[in-house]
């Protein structure tokens, strides 16, 4: 094990900015660093977001307060974006970021190979949950690694114990019911894919389970205040507040109410506490849990019966006159008060600022609780549709022109420069240490007489210390051994002035020049299009659930099966083995996404266990499953819970020595047929039928119980089953592409993949015969692939 000494040290406490409003919020309550989205690639879309000029002086001004700006690069890419991609990692490493976060395996390679300026930090939607996770990451290049919100604290305080980078926890905000990055509820609703930032959150809507209405799939808000010293203790370097779609006073209660409990003197840590979470009660969020921070098994988490929005809950609309909507407040409102409106139906709810306020008629600027109220919407509602206060008119009051104006009279940001000075030949030698980088000048002297000082060393610190209108800061002086000679001082004042001046041009000129040239470099290193695609011969693989059902092999068109590493499986494997005896190439082993750390043992037996019996073949899911394959005679391919979704990221699995990759789930015709036509080596899948798991999850929903399905308000059903004790949420709609088989061997592909694996015999003969003939699955989706995946 890779374990290192754990040292105790207050952590970062990072912020949400998704406005210019919430990042001087952050700012001004004691926030360490923020966390940011551009307009383009950032998981949280519909947040205002940033242009690449507002994050170049945001960068500044923190940098120039001593605090860090991570920028969000967290969505997967299609394969037309790549060049837009490389324009803005190329912006983001001359303005000198302290971090890009991200999910896509391309935005990774790409910083990696070209811009290595940037450090690279792991979003939670790379799902890594355990210590092999964040090993394979360490070995990626990445300095932190940002873990998935399912881990216990004794789980986290193991992982730090045994990885080098960074141990990244979220420790409030809002929660998905599904592990992050395997969530595709959203997209298979409408294109609108949750990893590509623009998630309509159908987990917060109503649904019925047995004809009983309920919020089944939405969970509380995670707030762990009172677990800041265990966190410190398991050490864990950063503490991030989830936000970005929150509003500026959001930022600044809960900021600074962990702010006042990270800085509370010794003998003062339940008071400071006692005093936050009352300060958290101002931020609007839902009711508070500790999530499986606290407990393996939360059993507060989820509570059906709370509404799914966010904010404080004022009551349901009882009126309605022309665009006036009247509800009997529970709780003081105001002009300017921000408020959300949520159908009964499972549409989105609509959020608008309050402009006018009626009571009785009469227009007032504000009323007390428990009052009925009037105010004119711009957005149609309807009776019984629920009010929600999202924010208040006595929040953080900078406004956006205010901040507007702050962001431009910032001054550039201070670096560091460390210098060596030395005296030979006449002249002073400088050589200096800038953003890493090395740098060395001369300035002529000529023959001087002895100084009366020799303190030499002393004499030019002094001097250099004085940077200026430029961006450096002397950080360190030395000059050893420099002669006590008299420098004229309006020689010395001279040098000084041309030295920042020259350094300034050569530093973060090289810096700029570096990343254009990275920019070029990048860009001629793309991906290019076959002339014509290359079919090969056809493979059929077919996933299968048990090893009983290994006689699908049997059939004239089924090349290969999947199977899981299960305990199931395992534990009939020497039969299996000895019945397949001279046929283990037919057979890959699928294992599953999640894997605890308390389970890696068994997996790793597993594995071991599988190629002692002759079989080579296996099916990754997640990005940890590589370490158990370190050195070992292995066939590795990758299924789509591991994105391909461009060029990048399959040269990147590339590289990692996999096979075969399965293409994305999500994605559409368009970019699926650039991707067949790629001029690379990997082979590349395309899966024409499986169910789609519309959400993954640890957290068990107590009140399902049977086979009975939810239903949503539109009449879709979803069935809900546990399997090794994760909740799965299934569509009862199946996803199938048979009858585009032929268009997709056009295009480039030939190995298909069908997952058979939740059907009944006669259920599996219809799906295979819709393969054979190539035509539709009744009753099926094509998911996002004519639609478009947005």
């Amino acid at each position: 094990m890779n374990e290192k000494k754990i040292t105790v040290n207050k952590p970062e406490l990072l912020s949400p900015a998704g406005s210019l409003e919430a990042f001087f919020a952050a700012m001004e309550k004691g926030a360490d660093a923020v966390y940011a989205g551009l307009r383009d690639f950032s998981a949280r879309a519909k947040a205002k977001n940033f242009t690449l000029a507002q994050m170049e002086r945001m960068t500044a001004y923190a940098h120039s307060l001593g605090k860090k700006t991570y920028v969000t690069l967290n969505t997967l890419v299609k394969e037309a974006e790549l060049p837009l991609l490389i324009d803005n990692l190329a912006a983001l490493e001359a303005m000198r970021v302290d971090g890009v976060i991200l999910q896509d395996m391309a935005v990774a390679r790409l910083a990696r190979e070209f811009f290595p300026g940037i450090p690279l930090h792991a979003s939670t939607q790379m799902t890594i949950h355990n210590s092999l996770g964040v090993r394979q990451l360490e070995e990626l290049g990445f300095e932190r690694v940002v873990l998935a919100r399912e881990l216990h604290i004794d789980e986290i305080k193991s992982i730090v114990a045994s990885s080098k980078a960074e141990i990244e926890c979220f420790i409030h905000g809002a929660l998905c019911f599904s592990f992050s990055g395997q969530c595709y509820f959203s997209s298979f609703l409408g294109g609108h894919s949750g990893n590509r930032g623009r998630c309509a959150q159908p987990c917060r809507r109503q649904y019925k389970h047995k004809g009983k209405e309920g919020y089944y799939l939405s969970t509380n808000d995670f707030s762990s205040i009172e677990m800041i010293p265990q966190l410190i203790e398991a050490g864990v370097a950063s503490l991030k507040i989830e936000g970005r779609m929150k509003s500026a006073e959001y930022v600044a209660s809960v900021i600074g109410a962990y702010r006042m409990v990270l800085d509370a003197p010794q003998g003062s840590y339940e008071a400071a506490v006692a005093e936050a979470k009352a300060l958290l009660k101002l931020s609007f969020g839902r009711v508070p849990t500790k999530g499986f921070l606290a407990s393996h098994n939360p059993t507060d988490i989820s509570t059906p019966s709370i509404k799914g929005a966010t904010g404080r809950y004022l009551g349901d609309i009882r009126e309605m006159r022309g665009n006036r909507i009247s509800f009997e407040t529970r709780d003081r409102l105001h002009v300017g008060d921000r408020i959300r409106v949520q159908p009964k139906t499972d549409m989105a709810g609509r959020a608008f600022t309050i402009k006018e306020l009626y009571l009785g008629g009469k227009k007032v600027m504000n009323v007390k609780e428990n009052t009925l109220v009037s105010t004119p919407s711009p957005f149609p509602f309807k009776l019984g549709d629920s009010v929600f206060k999202v924010s208040s008119e006595t929040a953080f009051t900078m406004s956006e022109n205010a901040c507007f104006k702050r962001l431009e009279g910032a001054k550039g940001d201070s670096i560091p420069c460390r210098l060596k000075l030395s005296h030979r030949d006449e002249s002073l030698h400088i050589d200096a240490e800038v953003l890493g980088q090395n740098f060395a000048t001369q300035f002529e002297l000529g023959t001087l007489e002895p100084s009366r000082s020799s303190d030499m060393e002393g004499v030019l610190r002094a001097q250099f210390s004085k940077c200026g209108d430029t961006q450096f800061t002397l950080a360190s002086l030395s000059a050893p051994d420099f002669p006590a000679i008299m420098i004229p001082p309006p020689r010395l004042k001279e040098i000084r002035r041309n030295f920042y001046t020259w350094l300034a041009e050569a530093s973060l000129g090289a810096l700029k020049q570096r990343s254009a040239r990275g920019r070029e470099e990048a860009l001629a290193s793309l991906v290019r299009q076959k002339p014509a695609p290359s079919r090969g011969k056809e493979e059929l693989a077919v996933k299968i659930e048990q090893v009983r059902d290994w006689h699908e092999l049997h059939r004239d068109l089924v090349d290969t099966v999947i199977l899981p590493v299960s305990k199931a499986n395992m534990h009939q494997f020497m039969g299996f083995a000895r019945k397949l005896k001279g046929g283990e190439d037919k057979v890959i082993w699928q294992l599953p996404f999640i894997i605890f750390e308390a389970e890696l043992p068994f997996y790793r037996d597993a594995v071991e266990t599988i190629m002692r019996g002759g079989f080579k073949r296996f099916e990754l899911t997640n990005l940890s499953q590589f370490q158990l394959f370190k050195g070992a005679d292995a066939e590795l391919n990758t299924d789509y819970r591991l994105f391909s979704l461009n060029s990048q990221a399959l040269l990147s699995w590339q590289e990692l020595g996999v096979k075969r990759a399965t293409l994305y789930i999500e994605d559409d015709r368009a970019n699926m047929g650039q991707l067949l036509a790629s001029d690379l080596k990997i082979e590349r899948g395309v899966l024409l039928y499986a169910p789609v798991p519309v959400i993954t999850s640890k957290i068990a929903i107590k009140e399902i119980k049977g086979d009975a399905p939810l239903a949503s308000d539109r009449g879709d059903l979803y069935s809900v089953k546990v399997k090794d004790h994760l909740t799965v949420v299934t569509a009862q709609t199946p996803f199938a592409l048979t009858q585009y088989r032929s268009e997709l061997r056009q295009m480039g592909c030939g190995s298909f993949l069908l997952d058979l694996s939740h059907l009944q015999p006669q259920e599996r003969e219809r799906a295979l015969e819709a393969y054979r003939k190539g035509v539709a699955v009744h009753a099926a989706s094509e998911f996002n692939y004519s639609a478009g995946l947005v």
